[in-house]
Formats: structure tokens, sequence, C-alpha cells
């Protein structure tokens, strides 16, 4: 139900930023307005405007898909507020170092929840290393996939081509590591068990 939440959410305030500039303008993470007018609600605000639709039907299309699974483990491990807070302070992990690479610029700015995603995403990986995940409709296990995703983000982040947030990325995948063992560390020994029976 959450997740439903989250996607209808997200959904309906990036339509509504389509319609209104101004509202694009307020929500997304422009550095200097964090910086020199305190705004730091657009660290979270960012991850529920993007730039098309093309843009949040990927994002909210992969929430879909690897959100009740989360959802369910962090209810478990911490309470019915456990996903939520999990995906809010995604959103402000994946997109920190971003903006203090970029606090003083004010020509950048960022949006979308390509990073939270990419953190429930990272959760999926750490609860089911073996379970299949589709790129491009070619199956890949998850913990392979998580591997690639991983080191072309950092690869890509470094490179600094495109307007893809590629740091966000990686961080969101590493806080989703993090976070989930935060939550409950015995998923690291369930990785471990998991991992070394691909076939169980």
């Amino acid at each position: 139900m959450q997740t439903w939440i989250l996607i209808a959410l997200t959904v309906g305030v990036s339509w509504a930023a389509f319609e209104r500039q101004r509202l694009a303008d307020r929500l997304v993470l422009w550095p200097p307005a964090v910086t020199r007018k305190h705004e730091y609600d657009r660290l979270v605000t960012y991850g529920f405007v993007h730039a098309d639709w093309q843009h949040v039907l990927f994002n909210m299309f992969t929430l879909f898909f690897f959100g009740p699974l989360a959802e369910r483990y962090y209810a478990q491990a911490m309470g019915p507020l456990g996903f939520p807070i999990f995906y809010i302070t995604a959103l402000v992990a994946s997109v920190l170092p971003t903006y203090l690479r970029h606090r003083n610029d004010a020509t950048y700015r960022t949006l979308g929840a390509s990073g939270a995603v990419a953190a429930v995403l990272f959760t999926y990986v750490l609860l089911n290393p073996w379970g299949i995940i589709y790129v491009f409709v070619i199956p890949c296990p998850a913990v392979v996939y998580g591997v690639l995703f991983l080191g072309y983000s950092a690869w890509a982040d470094r490179q600094a081509h495109g307007n893809i947030n590629h740091s966000a990325h990686f961080w969101g995948a590493a806080y989703g590591i993090a976070f989930a063992i935060f939550a409950n560390p015995v998923v690291v020994q369930v990785f471990l068990s998991r991992l070394g029976a691909p076939g169980g």
C-alpha cells in the first residue's frame, strides 16, 4: 500500500509540475536555494518531480516491481513507518554528494526519484541475489546486475556526460544496502547464505 501511495504521489506531483513551471522550479534541487535560502525541503521534493513522462514512468515502473518487497522487509524490521522513513532518507542520502559538489553552482539542477528507487532496488538485491532483473528484456541475476550497476554508475559519474545524475544512482544503491543492514543486520547472513545457493 505504501508503495502505491508513493507512486501516486510522485505521478501526481510530477504531472502538476509539468503543467506549472513555477512549481517545478520550486521543487527541484537547485543547490544555491539550499545553501543561501535554507530551502532544505528541496533535498526531498526533487524526488517527486521529473523531467518528462518517460522519466517518471521508468522510475515508477521500477518502484512498482521492487517496492513491495522492500516495504514488507522494513515494516517487519522497523514497524509500519519503516519503509517511508527508508524512502525519504534515501532521497536525501542519494543526492547529498551531488548537493555538496554543486552547492554554489547556480546553473545546476537535478530532479527525479532515481536515487531512492536505486535504494529500493538494492534492498531487493540484498534480499534476493539470484532473483532475475530484466535489462532491456535480457534476464540478469540481481547480484550480477548490482555489480554492473555500481560499476557503471561510478564510471559514468566520473565521465560527467549527459544529464543523468549517476552519482545519485550510485549513492542511492549504496544507501539501500547500508540501510537494509542497519534495519536488520541478520540480512548479511541471509545474503551470504542465498548467494552460496544460486539454485536454492
